[in-house]
Order: structure tokens, then sequence, then C-alpha cells
């Protein structure tokens, strides 16, 4: 027998699928040697091992270069009949992994991020209760934040519980309850997008038109503003998970984040995605770079009349309250745009998940901070709000 280079690979290629099919390891030759190989199929979102007496391939049946190729023969034939059984049974339910990878933390993750959500939501709640309890503090600008606060609640009560079940037990979810948190989540990301870009525009004409910001800013202006931001999420995105609904997915129905997130899914369509990719693309391009770039020219202005303003405390203030608000704002904006606009500049899924739970967990907390921590107009109408309850309250 003429001597023969070992086969190392063993790839079948099916290019209608853009699929492909390779031996895992090394398939050694010689006479009365045993065929030990493993064909698999690698695709985004299977794997499968075929052994070689699964393709017909006899024990001590002589390795050589026919039979090689025979078992690529056989495994393309046989690889594709389980692919169709499998593509013919549709998944129910999604298994969010969340931080799986790191399973000794997951107590302590729970503590932590309990503690965090608790917080939102109460301070959150404050600042709503405050602005709607106290006449002094009816205004655009309270108003646009009582809405933020409100869209921060939502926000985060979409995502954090799962995950926190996550850390105890399997958190499971089924398919449709999957599409309609992303649904809910995504909408209410874009409403804080177009709701942050609105509030900019709001600093903008207070600081720089004082004499006309009533009249620009008027109650229905006000009404008309939220209005768009609320309903521009819920099409836009209705519009993604319309397309995302019309995909097919067979398994494995193993989620890798805390959350249904849109890349994660996409991985795990059986049938082809690339058009709710394309438009999710197109869509995170507009509904994120316009509204930050609205952002950015808004306190580019104010910085500028700012710096006309003599030195002092109030120039002070103003550059303290711009840079704060722009840290948050950068922080949101700037971890969507990563993980939306160009995903494939994370290379790690646990990098992908930190960056996540930066505007999922982290910006919904210092969101309220932020706007609030400076803001005397809040601390009065809280301590009036603490006082009039305190004195009502019988001995």
């Amino acid at each position: 027998m003429n001597s023969l280079e070992p086969w190392r690979t063993c790839t079948i290629k099916d290019s209608s699928r853009n699929r492909s099919w390779t031996r895992s390891k090394p398939l050694q030759r010689g006479r009365g040697e045993d065929v030990q190989g493993t064909f698999v199929l690698e695709t985004h979102s299977h794997h499968f091992h075929f052994s070689p007496s699964f393709l017909g391939v006899g024990v001590g049946e002589e390795m050589h270069q026919n039979i090689s190729l025979n078992l690529c023969q056989r495994a393309a034939w046989m690889i594709p009949m389980e692919m169709v059984a499998l593509e013919n049974q549709n998944i129910t339910e999604f298994v969010l992994l969340g931080f799986h990878d790191i399973a000794e933390l997951h107590l302590l993750f729970f503590i932590v991020f309990t503690v965090i959500y608790v917080s939102t939501v109460v301070g959150n709640m404050l600042i709503i209760v405050v602005v709607v309890s106290s006449q002094s503090l009816h205004t655009p600008m309270y108003f646009f934040l009582a809405n933020l606060s409100f869209l921060e609640i939502l926000y985060t009560s979409t995502v954090v519980p799962k995950m926190l079940q996550g850390f105890l037990q399997e958190a499971a979810i089924s398919v449709a309850g999957c599409l309609l948190q992303f649904f809910i989540f995504g909408s209410l990301a874009t409403a804080e997008c177009f709701m942050l870009a609105i509030m900019a525009y709001d600093r903008y004409l207070a600081i720089c038109y004082p004499l006309r910001y009533p009249i620009l800013m008027g109650p229905r202006g006000c009404l008309g503003l939220v209005l768009i931001a609320w309903l521009s999420g819920f099409m836009v995105d209705g519009l993604v998970v319309a397309l995302m609904g019309q995909l097919r997915f067979c398994g494995p129905s193993h989620i890798d984040h805390f959350y249904c997130d849109f890349m994660p899914l996409m991985g795990l369509a059986c049938s082809d995605p690339s058009i709710t990719q394309m438009t999710i693309f197109i869509l995170s391009v507009v509904c994120l770079t316009a509204p930050f770039g609205l952002i950015l020219t808004s306190y580019a202005r104010i910085m500028v009349v700012v710096l006309r303003v003599p030195v002092g405390n109030q120039r002070r203030k103003a550059f303290s309250t711009c840079s704060s608000h722009l840290a948050v704002v950068s922080t949101f904006y700037g971890t969507l745009m990563v993980l939306y606009i160009a995903p494939s500049a994370i290379h790690s899924q646990l990098l992908s998940k930190v960056f996540a739970l930066l505007y999922t967990v982290v910006t919904p907390l210092l969101n309220p901070v932020i706007y609030t921590l400076r803001n005397k107009e809040i601390h009065h109408a809280l301590q009036r709000l603490l006082y009039i309850k305190h004195t009502k309250t019988p001995d």
C-alpha cells in the first residue's frame, strides 16, 4: 500500500445554506485499525456529532483515501437529513444562561443587583411623587424628568427580575415571552434615547433663549414631544419584532445572555435573519446617532453661553451639571452604539453582558442621582413633602 498523508480535515460545504461539516479530530489510517474519526456539523447555532459506525464504516476497516472520501460523502447525505428533522421542530421556550460561567458569584450578584434594582425603583418613584405633588415643579424640565423616571422604572423592571431569577434557578422564558421582553425593553430604550435628547434641547432653549422659552416650551409643546418619544420607541421596535416574529427557532434553546437581546436571538434563528439584522442596523443608526448628535450640539451651545458668564459659582455649577449629564448620556448611548451598530467590536460574550449591564442597570440608577443631586428645587420640594407627611402623622 502506498504511503498516504493522513487526512486532517474532511469538510463538506453546502453553499446554498452556508454551512460546512468538518471532522473534529484526524482520522488515522493503517491496515487493521478502527476508524475513530468524528464528524461534526458546525453552523452558527448547531453542533452535530457523527461517529464512523453511524456512517456505515465497520471496525477494522482499512483507512485510506477512498474510505475517507466515502466518509465525507456519507456525512454529506446523513447530516442534512438530521438537519431537516431538527428544523421541522420549532422550540417553544428559551433558557437564559445569564452569567453561567461565573456561577460561584451568583449569590453575591443576586444581593448586589437586588439592592441596585430596589434603589433604582425607589429613587425614580420618589422623583415622580415629588414632581407631581409640588406645584413649583410643574415646569417643562421636571415634566420631562418625571417621564424619564417612569421610563427608567419600566425599563429596568423588564430586564432585572428575570436576571435575578437566573442567579437562583434556571431562567426559562417562552419564545413569545422572549419576543415580548425584547419589544418592551427595546421600545423603552428607544423612547429614552429620544427623551434624553428632548431634555437636552429643553435646557438649550432655557439657557440660550430664556425670553422665548415659555412660548417655545408651552404645555402642548411639551406633551407633544413626550408623545413623540414614547410612540417612536414602540413604532420602531414594533417593526423589528414583527420581522423577528417571522423567523424560525428550532434549537438550541439556550440564550447566552441575561435577557432576550437582539444579537443572541439572531444567533439562534434557523431561517435567514439578514433582513432583520439590516433593519435593526439602519434603525439603530438613526435612533441613536440623531438624538446623540442633538444632545452634543445642545450642550456645546450651552457651554458657549456659559463661558460668557463671569467666573463664579454659577459658572462652576453649570460646568459641573453639564459634565455629569454628559457622562451618563455618553455611557448610555456609547454602550448601545457598540452593541447595536458595531457588535463585531466586542469579541467576548462576557464583555457584551458587562456592556449591557451599563445601560440596563447602571444608568437607571445614576440618572435620578445625577439629575437631582445638585438640584435645590428638588431638595426643597422633598423636604416640604416629608415635613407635611410628618405633621399629618399622629403621635
